[in-house]
């Protein structure tokens, strides 16, 4: 499970990548581009995904790129340290409300454990952002909705890479759709903006894509050599990892509240994923 640890320092990695940037929106670009620069060096020696799963891969492109835009919009005014936890912490959250009103699935007793955990922790931060005059409602609430998108895209992806009979080609060609449309539609947008921040922010495109493919290949891969909920369980540690990244390296505000809140989100999202 060493390799769904290493997947969450990644994902927490570029996401700071991306707050600490100055143009959200071109890192994030240049970050899904950089990812699918890697993809070219292994998606001609593998095999296509089996048809059966191209429509989740159509599907999950179009969700991807919805999540990316909402990625950048987060982080323009919002702390990584408050805006990670939102994305990551309340999305089996939003899983599980989407179960019982759906499929009439409802919480087990650490289900519902969970459930209080996260809504605490969450609220927790929340009000330590409003006392140090840090919260953003509107960064908030995108990356809200984008919890929503982090729970859409993991159930296209996690059936769709089951019917692809290959983890790696449907991840490789999922970025590289992704990066294709997405790098279209913000250079009809931004125009010269784009192609400047190119020409200086390449290797950090690069860096930061890098960590994105890797992060996601590695626990859709994990996903096919252990229980789901287990790998899903592990993966939420990322939020953790951000709350280090955030201190340390973007020297975010922290007080003990933080550091509390952070924990009990993460002890949440692990509740609610192995019970």
């Amino acid at each position: 499970m060493i390799v769904v640890v290493l997947s969450a320092v990644l994902h927490a990695s570029w996401n700071a990548l991306i707050r600490n940037s100055v143009n959200k929106l071109h890192e994030t670009v240049m970050i899904v581009f950089g990812a699918a620069f890697w993809t070219l060096f292994f998606l001609p020696a593998v095999p296509l995904p089996a048809v059966e799963s191209w429509p989740y891969l159509a599907a999950s492109v179009f969700v991807h790129v919805v999540y990316f835009t909402l990625v950048a919009r987060s982080y323009r005014n919002g702390q990584l340290s408050l805006i990670y936890p939102v994305m990551r912490g309340v999305a089996p959250l939003f899983s599980m409300i989407a179960a019982a009103l759906l499929i009439k699935e409802f919480p087990s007793p650490g289900g519902w454990l969970g459930v209080l955990l996260i809504s605490c922790g969450i609220l927790a931060l929340a009000h330590d952002s409003l006392r140090l005059k840090t919260f953003d409602a509107v960064s908030t609430t995108f990356a809200l909705t984008n919890a929503a998108v982090i729970v859409a895209y993991t159930l296209i992806d996690g059936q769709g890479v089951r019917l692809s009979g290959n983890a790696v080609s449907y991840t490789g060609w999922m970025f590289l759709l992704t990066a294709l449309i997405l790098l279209a539609v913000s250079c009809a947008v931004e125009g010269r903006g784009m192609y400047k921040s190119f020409q200086t922010g390449w290797r950090t495109g690069l860096l930061g894509g890098g960590c994105s493919l890797t992060a996601y290949s590695l626990v859709l891969w994990a996903m096919t050599h252990a229980p789901i909920a287990l790998v899903a369980a592990l993966r939420e540690t990322s939020v953790v990892f951000a709350a280090i990244i955030a201190a340390l390296c973007l020297k975010e505000s922290f007080t003990r509240l933080r550091y509390a809140s952070i924990c009990i989100v993460t002890i949440g999202a692990i509740a609610m994923k192995i019970f």
